[in-house]
């Protein structure tokens, strides 16, 4: 379905590389991504280049930076159709992945790709700001990562509980990313974080996008995460 020499120059582009089964896996995921659209909403992103430049190749850009050794524990925070969660996991099959949703039928899709990839990966079906307030989560990771699930205010109160002291939040936002920082410079530092990335880009069709990276320095107060009304509402 997808044109993998566009897949490759995107890899390319980025700096990282494959092996031929992370190849026909994107592949199968675009597929299936397609398919499952027609019945279950996942994405607006339909047209192959699209999917390899829009989702692929944006949620793998943080790769750049960030080099993922085998065993290391990433959960994704609002997975929705898998992004960035499932393309990290394809580039790097060696890591533990937590696919995190509070929607079933997301969560469906993500394991019906996994399945058909032969990759493994937990899956959860509940709310990041729950399972921040259990010790089975709770600063268990060694990345955390979101992409397009809210403003960076809100979400640094749902993935730092989550991260190890030690590990990164990883964000990925779109143009907005310089005012969304500088909105969240009290929530990173209240919740123990530090940034030490920041960076404007723009995909190879020209959209804008950004990439906040976040050091966890040192453990989040017990109060939070607050409940979701709460996060919403009065954000840090």
């Amino acid at each position: 379905m997808i044109n993998y020499d566009l897949l490759k120059s995107e890899i390319d582009r980025i700096g990282i590389t494959i092996d031929e089964y992370g190849f026909d896996r994107f592949d199968s995921y675009a597929e299936r991504l397609v398919r499952w659209n027609s019945h279950v909403n996942l994405t607006a992103i339909t047209e192959p280049d699209d999917i390899v430049i829009k989702h692929f190749a944006d949620s793998l850009y943080p790769l750049r930076y960030i080099h993922m050794n085998k065993g290391q524990k990433l959960v994704d925070v609002g997975s929705g159709a898998g992004f960035p969660g499932l393309p990290l996991l394809i580039a790097n099959p060696g890591i533990e992945v937590n696919f995190v949703d509070s929607v079933g039928k997301k969560l469906a899709f993500v394991k019906d790709v996994l399945r058909n990839s032969g990759l493994v990966a937990n899956v959860t079906h509940k709310r990041a700001e729950e399972i921040g307030k259990t010790a089975e989560h709770r600063e268990q990771y060694d990345y955390a990562t979101a992409r397009a699930v809210a403003s960076l205010n809100v979400l640094c109160e749902y993935c730092l509980p989550l991260v190890k002291v030690g590990g990164l939040f990883v964000s990925l936002k779109g143009s907005t990313g310089k005012e969304e920082l500088a909105q969240a410079e009290k929530a990173i530092k209240v919740l123990g974080g530090e940034v030490v990335k920041f960076d404007e880009y723009a995909l190879s069709n020209g959209d804008k996008r950004s990439l906040v990276i976040i050091r966890k320095i040192s453990q989040t107060p017990t109060k939070y995460p607050r409940k979701s009304k709460k996060i919403d509402t009065r954000p840090l």
